[in-house]
This record gives structure tokens, C-alpha cells and sequence, in this order.
């Protein structure tokens, strides 16, 4: 499948969002190999920003806010993977997609079956040096803030219990109207 910009070349900001360990990687590197999308990772930027010891938390979606303008207003379109866990996070997707003059798609990532998320926190390794994963106490105890589309705007929830089926849903919600 070839990238899906639409006819007038708007290009498509798809941020997925989701708890730790729900699969918003792998689905969001998935779609962006199926579109030859930018892909952005906020785990890599907030990597970087420790790494060099410099504070994280603001930061990290601040630079990934700015990269993705940037691609988008060169016509890309851009796969954020982040966990935007409260609505400020959420919020600044929107400023994004209006300053890269793109179509905005939001995705939460969730699974239905709350042993296999814990399973999958729990049996994760880091794929970037230096990345810290989070523990299944973490995850639990992280603040998340539930979707309110009034607030947040509007969302897909995709479950991630199987990637292919994950993709396919993705997919379908990614078609421009």
C-alpha cells in the first residue's frame, strides 16, 4: 500500500496514544512501514534528553511536536508513537496537526485482557540503549486520564490482543474521507 495522501496533499498526523505495553509500538511502526511514513517515538526523544542529562518530561513531546511539523509541512505524513496519558498531552496534537496543515487521526491502544497487557509489560526488554521500560507496578500506578472526546477530540480504540487484526482496523480509520 503507497502512502495515503489524500487528493488535495493534505498530509495525515496519526498519533497513537495508549498505556505502557498495550502495542502502540508496534502498531505504530507497522503503519508507518506500510505508508513509508516519518515515524516519531517519544521514548526516543525522552531517552536522548536523559541521556545528555537534561530534565524530561515537557520536553520530550516538545521536540517530537517540532520534528513532526517540520515533516508534515514538507507533505509527509507523520506516525507519533506516545503515551499521551493526560489531556495536555493530547491537546498539543492538535496545535501540531494545525501548524503542520495536516489531517489529524487519533488512536488509543488498549487490550481487553488485562493478563496478557500484564504479561506483555512484564516480558518487554528496551529496543533503545539506555531506555528505561517500564514495571507492571509502574504501568499500574502511572496517572492516566480517560479519553473524553469533548476534550481530547475525537479517537479511534483499537485493541491490540492480535497486531494483525490491530493493523487492519488502523488501516481502515487511516483511509482519508
Amino acid at each position: 500500500m503507497s502512502a495515503t495522501l489524500p487528493a488535495d496533499g493534505t498530509p495525515t498526523l496519526t498519533v497513537l496514544a495508549g498505556r505502557p505495553g498495550t502495542g502502540k509500538t508496534t502498531l505504530a511502526t507497522a503503519l508507518a512501514r506500510r505508508l513509508r511514513a516519518c515515524y516519531l517515538r517519544v521514548d526516543a526523544a525522552e531517552t536522548a534528553l536523559r541521556r545528555t542529562g537534561l530534565p524530561v518530561g515537557v520536553e520530550g513531546y516538545a521536540v517530537i511536536h517540532e520534528l513532526a511539523v517540520s515533516n508534515l509541512l514538507l507533505g509527509l505524513d507523520v506516525v507519533v508513537d506516545a503515551v499521551n496519558p493526560v489531556p495536555e498531552a493530547r491537546a498539543g496534537w492538535r496545535e501540531t496537526a494545525r501548524r503542520g496543515q495536516a489531517r489529524l487521526v487519533q488512536v488509543e491502544t488498549w487490550l481487553s485482557d488485562r493478563h496478557e497487557h500484564r504479561r506483555r509489560v512484564e516480558a518487554r526488554t528496551a529496543d533503545i540503549p539506555d531506555h528505561q521500560v517500564p514495571s507492571w507496578h509502574e504501568v499500574e500506578s502511572q496517572a492516566w486520564v480517560p479519553w473524553d472526546t469533548g476534550r481530547d477530540g475525537a479517537r479511534t480504540l483499537i485493541d491490540t490482543s492480535d497486531s494483525r487484526d490491530a493493523l487492519t482496523a488502523l488501516l481502515a480509520v487511516h483511509q482519508p474521507s
